[in-house]
């Protein structure tokens, strides 16, 4: 009789089992959908910003950011590299002032600007313009391929003309962004961050080809992928929307004259604010202390001889990794720093900067071996942690960068801020060819690189001394008066500078 209960007792049980084996199997499921949904994400967020903005305008950024800058400026890096060490055979300290040469376009963004919002060809102000550039850049680098080898002179000239069309593509696109950004103010950061991903898998997907291109094709064949970018940025020109400018909106030549002297008017107004005029100091300050020693440590751990002899391969997969760690700059200071004060952030960022430049000096002097620590893993490690702080340490530049651009002429102190910048790292690169040329520093002598690398370290720390310079507020303050455009002005002369300097 008991034996009889204890079977109905059990057999009563079961039922209870199943329950639990369906929660396992909907927890199961539950897991599986939510990695599809995290895989869609990107996905759906492209179909949001295409059917929000306009299909054509996101190609726009893909293409410019991602292939015009990100892809071909990685290319450009590698190859003009290994092109002036290897096809010309020029010195470290030269090819400084040549890579310096190559930021005159970048400096000129404000005037690229005016001539996209003041000269509109046949009613069209952004589309004429890609096609120009795409047509510069197409045609600069078929002409340093298909030439051969040409005097350093007009290959010079070639790869000013390369970058330029980069510069001018980048103006242009912006100005399509910022239109974009005030029409439509709720997508501006959604904006912004696909300009950001797409620059950072472009410069990925260059760093990590780049050494196979000079490989396969040698340094000046290697130079022909430049072309591919510049073509498709005059298929954008043709392509992208752009609604055609009316007679009403096409201003004549004495307003357009009118709206620059009302847009200078408030550039010098608001650069003399102490809270304007300090920050864009520093930021310049920071850039041109920072002297360049690129090129002669590339020329050494490139050498045979003196230095670990990396591979074309190696040095591009290099580059590569610090692309994806800059990405985690991004990403880190997106999560847990951009809550914190602009001073803050630029004092810590910049000691850490200091601190990991230490590390090319333990590199240099391998001291890496002493400790059993290879040279590949080495640099690899070295260029991570120094694109990570350089990443944060430049994404807080840029952010207060819009935080002092004055409401009507956003667009063109913008673009001045940026050119301040690009003076900085012209100044960086030129400074730094001196110095590696007055301690002897050449393509086969690497006796006194320490020395400078050295130096280099203690003016990045010395930077430190001008952060007061920047203000202790965070990117929520208001730092400039909404005033600043001159008074005796009149609204209609206000609305016609706030849609020449879009």
């Amino acid at each position: 009789m008991e034996t009889l209960e204890t079977e109905k007792f059990f057999s009563e049980e079961k039922p209870l089992l199943k329950p639990i084996s369906d929660h396992s199997e909907n927890r199961t499921k539950a897991r599986r959908n939510a990695v599809v949904s995290v895989l869609l994400q990107p996905f759906q967020w492209l179909q949001m910003l295409s059917s929000r903005l306009n299909l054509s305008f996101v190609l726009g950024v893909v293409l410019v950011y991602g292939l015009n800058q990100g892809f071909s400026g990685s290319i450009f890096k590698v190859v003009t590299d290994y092109y002036w060490k290897d096809v010309q055979q020029v010195q470290p300290s030269v090819v400084q002032l040549y890579m310096g040469l190559y930021y005159i376009p970048w400096v000129m963004r404000p005037i690229w600007g005016l001539f996209t919002d003041v000269f509109p060809i046949k009613g069209y102000k952004r589309k004429p313009y890609f096609v120009i550039s795409g047509v510069l850049g197409l045609v600069s680098a078929i002409a340093i391929v298909v030439l051969g080898k040409l005097p350093a002179a007009l290959a010079l000239s070639c790869l000013i003309g390369v970058s330029a069309a980069m510069a001018i593509a980048d103006v242009v696109i912006d100005a399509c962004i910022a239109t974009n950004s005030i029409n439509i103010r709720s997508l501006a950061p959604d904006i912004q961050s696909l300009c950001m991903v797409c620059s950072s898998a472009g410069a990925l997907v260059g760093y990590a080809t780049s050494g196979v291109f000079v490989h396969r094709l040698g340094p000046q064949g290697a130079l022909g992928v430049l072309a591919f970018p510049p073509a498709t940025i005059v298929i954008l020109g043709f392509f992208i929307y752009e609604k055609r400018s009316s007679t009403v909106l096409i201003q004549k030549n004495k307003k357009d004259t009118d709206g620059v002297g009302v847009a200078m008017k408030g550039m010098y107004k608001t650069i003399k604010y102490p809270q304007v005029w300090k920050p864009s100091l520093y930021m310049f300050i920071s850039l041109a202390l920072n002297i360049s020693t690129h090129e002669g440590h590339f020329y050494w751990y490139t050498d045979p001889t003196a230095g670990p002899a990396f591979s074309q391969e190696f040095v591009g997969i290099i580059y590569a990794i610090g692309a994806l760690a800059s990405m985690f700059g991004v990403l880190i200071y997106h999560k847990k720093l951009k809550g914190y004060s602009f001073r803050t952030i630029l004092f810590s960022a910049q000691l850490l900067y200091g601190l990991s430049g230490m590390l090319d000096l333990v590199f240099i002097k391998r001291w890496n071996l002493i400790i059993g620590i290879p040279d590949s893993f080495f640099v690899i490690t070295e260029e991570s942690f120094s694109r990570m702080i350089s990443k944060i340490r430049w994404i807080p530049m840029v952010v207060l960068s819009t935080r002092l651009c004055p409401l009507g002429i956003e667009g063109t102190f913008f673009a001045f801020l940026m050119c301040i910048d690009s003076f900085g790292q012209l100044a960086s690169k030129w400074s730094g060819g001196f110095v590696l040329h007055a301690f002897g520093v050449t393509r086969h002598e690497f006796g006194n690189l320490w020395l400078v690398i050295l130096i280099r370290n203690i003016l990045r720390l010395i930077t430190l001394c001008f952060v007061f310079l920047v203000p202790d507020s965070d990117h929520l303050d208001d730092l400039v008066p909404s005033d600043v455009l001159p008074k005796n002005e009149s609204e209609d002369d206000g609305e016609d500078v706030k849609l020449l300097l879009l």
